[in-house]
């Protein structure tokens, strides 16, 4: 049975991600983004048995204390670290092949809604921002690092226009210890006007977050962990929650589905390399209903697809 105790939350999309993944009773299938389980909650509810991944240890607690967890043998196996190393994970488990992989890229609300981890502004926090409570966090970048490396930081993970601004001002302010210093920094560098529909703070949080728990590098890893996971007719469907995620998402589906060898034009054609996944969607975003449920939803996007028979690709 469910119980509001162990999922007190509604992920994003939850309708569109079990739709995606069809899951079944007997079902092996990889919650790559644990978080507070709302995912790994309808799966097990459909009658999967659920390798969940988190490298965070709040999450990982919580988790122990569901009944699948001590179910003989397990419904719930909980993985306390990064999905990028679940090909590891589950062969030390015995499992070489899934049914699906479901990753909900990024903060989770429970992070977010938690002052002392330092992801958000709303409530002033120490300067962490790491899903692990490892070292360095965002207060050892940001105190230790130069104006440049800073600089670069805010405009490739955060896409800050006025990076090299912000980043000085930052310089000019060390040491940062909260979040709540980090905000004042960046609203004074930019100008804010209270009542404005985005905070400025917003993306230099944002990329700093990114930076620190190398999510981009990750989100990469953890795809390729999914396609030599997968089974034939296995299904992989991925959240992300902001463009520069569901870039690499989308590159990633597009090039596993339409594969070439991209030979000389002077040498004789080659056979395209098989296709990888196949079915594969176009943007899936929630309703408006969902987003007035949840204003979080706002900036979701799922992919999802359908993984084939061909031999997944060597890892880089």
């Amino acid at each position: 049975m469910s119980g509001p105790e162990q999922s007190p939350h509604v992920p994003v999309l939850l309708d569109e991600v079990l739709a995606a993944l069809a899951p079944r009773p007997g079902d092996v299938i990889v919650d790559a983004t644990f978080g507070a389980g709302g995912y790994t909650r309808a799966l097990l509810d459909a009658g999967a048995t659920v390798h969940a991944f988190d490298r965070d240890p709040d999450a990982i607690a919580a988790g122990r204390a569901w009944p699948e967890a001590a179910e003989q043998p397990p419904r719930l196996v909980l993985h306390p670290r990064r999905f990028s190393e679940m090909v590891a994970a589950l062969a030390d488990a015995g499992v070489a092949q899934v049914d699906g992989v479901a990753m909900d890229i990024g903060v989770s609300s429970m992070q977010l809604d938690q002052a002392d981890r330092g992801f958000a502004f709303s409530a002033d926090g120490p300067l962490d921002m790491t899903m692990g409570r490892t070292r360095p966090n965002a207060a050892d970048f940001l105190n230790e690092a130069d104006e440049q490396a800073i600089a670069d930081v805010l405009y490739r993970y955060g896409e800050e226009r006025q990076s090299r601004k912000v980043a000085r001002a930052i310089v000019a302010a060390r040491p940062l210890a909260t979040t709540g210093d980090l905000a004042r920094v960046v609203r004074k560098a930019l100008g804010y006007r209270p009542g404005a529909p985005r905070d400025p703070a917003t993306r230099s949080f944002q990329a700093v977050r990114i930076h620190v728990n190398a999510e981009l590098d990750e989100l990469s890893a953890g795809l390729s962990a999914a396609e030599a996971l997968l089974r034939e007719g296995g299904r992989l469907a991925v959240v992300s929650f902001h463009s520069l995620e569901d870039r690499i998402v989308k590159r990633f589906l597009r090039e596993a589905s339409a594969r070439t060898s991209g030979g000389s034009r002077h040498l004789p054609m080659e056979e395209p390399a098989p296709a990888l996944f196949t079915a594969v969607s176009r943007a899936v975003r929630p309703s408006e209903a969902e987003i007035a449920r949840n204003p979080r939803a706002r900036s979701a996007t799922l992919r999802h697809a359908v993984r084939t028979a061909a031999p997944a690709r060597e890892a880089a």
